[in-house]
């Protein structure tokens, strides 16, 4: 049995090597179809991956806020919320912003105010009550030093968002157009910073009614939206401009205006997130904002289709290219299989040895183009996305079955050969 396997194979790597043109031409047209579909099937995979990427950059897609509140009110939920959100969706962390908005007035002022540490410039609480807008405001001041603290006579109107949580960049997209690397502090939207008259490096004291709050201008940036108009502070600043002296709206812990959510996933699993959300929060309006998870959604399928549809019309066309090949195949060997019949060889067996052939050429094809079209797809995603496209090395064995199914399906023409009888090749009537 042994001897016969072995001289199977023999015969089979007689029959790759007997005419090298026409091995060049189909391992060529394999090789191509193979590199061509592994390029696109991984491009369609990072393209869901870096989709959900890109979109997150756009912020929160999941807001959780007060129910049944007015837009214009101030209505807030407990910051203890937190601790029913589901940190991670689709085994992605998922991106967590508590935001207080609070309406402030603000101004610069020409000197940073006074604190008991030389070294604490970023937010320095000023006395309850302590001066006017053109009083020296801050704790401890002297009237030498007031005199250098005196505000700006310009009071803005400013809304000012008090926050707690990493990666705020992912809620608040911005670009810095001043004071980066100057450490923490106020961040200032361009539209709020023109106004207020102020850049990265000075001060503002803010005020909501006889709360004040003094703090260094740390950056000013370029949010692209509504955010330009706003100042970010941290949480507890915004919460001692809030509620100092408030203490009935800190009956149920410390209060937030909102949660906001960068959900990473698919549209679908976006969707039962959120819906698992509300069934945990059922004291809040938990929702989605639709435009973002519905454009994702809409532009991968459109995405995936093309893609899918490419991949198709290339495996046909390749299928076609070694089935017009295996013809030419079929007519040079009818003596040769005329031969084997006549010596006993059956049907089945010859088959067998054509088959395996087109196999083999398959899968030599299908490692060479299928680890060629993934270098390519990482070029590719690097000219569609800006970034590389990352190989998927599910892809590579995916390839290399197709490419061998493509092979064998291409070798169709062989079939011809079951009917040919001996006599008549050697007849030379076949």
């Amino acid at each position: 049995m042994s001897q016969s396997r072995l001289m199977f194979w023999r015969i089979v790597r007689r029959l790759i090597s007997a005419n090298r043109g026409r091995l060049i031409v189909v391992l060529l047209a394999l090789g191509a179809g193979a590199a061509v579909t592994a390029a696109l099937l991984n491009l369609q995979i990072d393209a869901k991956r870096r989709l959900t990427t890109e979109f997150r950059t756009f912020g929160a897609n999941v807001i959780v806020a007060p129910r049944n509140a007015d837009p214009s009110s101030d209505a807030t939920i407990s910051q203890s919320l937190d601790e029913r959100i589901p940190p991670t969706n689709d085994g992605s962390e998922v991106t967590r912003i508590d935001s207080l908005y609070v309406l402030i007035q603000a101004n610069r002022t020409s000197h940073p105010p006074q604190t008991k540490r030389s070294d604490d410039l970023k937010y320095v609480p000023i006395e309850k009550g302590a001066g006017s807008p053109g009083e020296g405001a801050a704790t401890g001041s002297s009237p030498e030093s007031a005199a250098n603290e005196t505000p700006s006579p310009q009071i803005i109107a400013v809304v000012a968002v008090g926050y707690a949580g990493k990666n705020a960049q992912h809620i608040w997209p911005s670009q810095i157009q001043e004071g980066a690397g100057l450490g923490e502090g106020c961040r200032v939207g361009k539209v709020a910073a023109k106004a207020l008259r102020v850049h990265a490096g000075d001060y503002l004291i803010l005020r909501n009614g006889t709360n004040k709050q003094g703090c260094l201008v740390s950056t000013v940036e370029d949010f692209g939206g509504v955010e330009d108009n706003q100042i970010f502070m941290n949480l507890f600043s915004a919460d001692q401009l809030a509620f100092v002296g408030r203490d009935d709206r800190l009956a149920n812990g410390p209060q937030i205006s909102m949660i906001q959510l960068s959900v990473p996933g698919t549209s679908q699993s976006v969707s039962e997130y959120i819906a698992e959300l509300q069934k945990q929060i059922p004291e809040a309006n938990v929702h989605g904002i639709r435009q973002f998870t519905e454009a994702e959604g809409k532009i991968y399928e459109r995405i995936s289709g093309l893609l899918n549809a490419t991949v198709a019309v290339v495996l046909i066309l390749t299928t076609l290219c070694v089935m017009a090949a295996m013809t030419n195949v079929a007519m040079e060997r009818k003596n040769d299989v005329g031969l084997m019949k006549a010596i006993g060889g059956a049907t089945r067996r010859v088959l067998r040895l054509f088959l395996a052939e087109a196999a083999t050429l398959g899968l030599i094809a299908g490692l060479i183009g299928a680890a060629t079209g993934l270098a390519l797809s990482v070029a590719l995603g690097k000219a569609v996305f800006g970034v590389a496209a990352q190989p998927r090395l599910i892809v590579y064995p995916v390839v290399v079955a197709l490419t061998i199914v493509v092979a064998v399906a291409g070798a169709y023409p062989l079939r011809r050969l079951a009917g040919i009888r001996p006599a008549s090749v050697f007849r030379g009537e076949a």
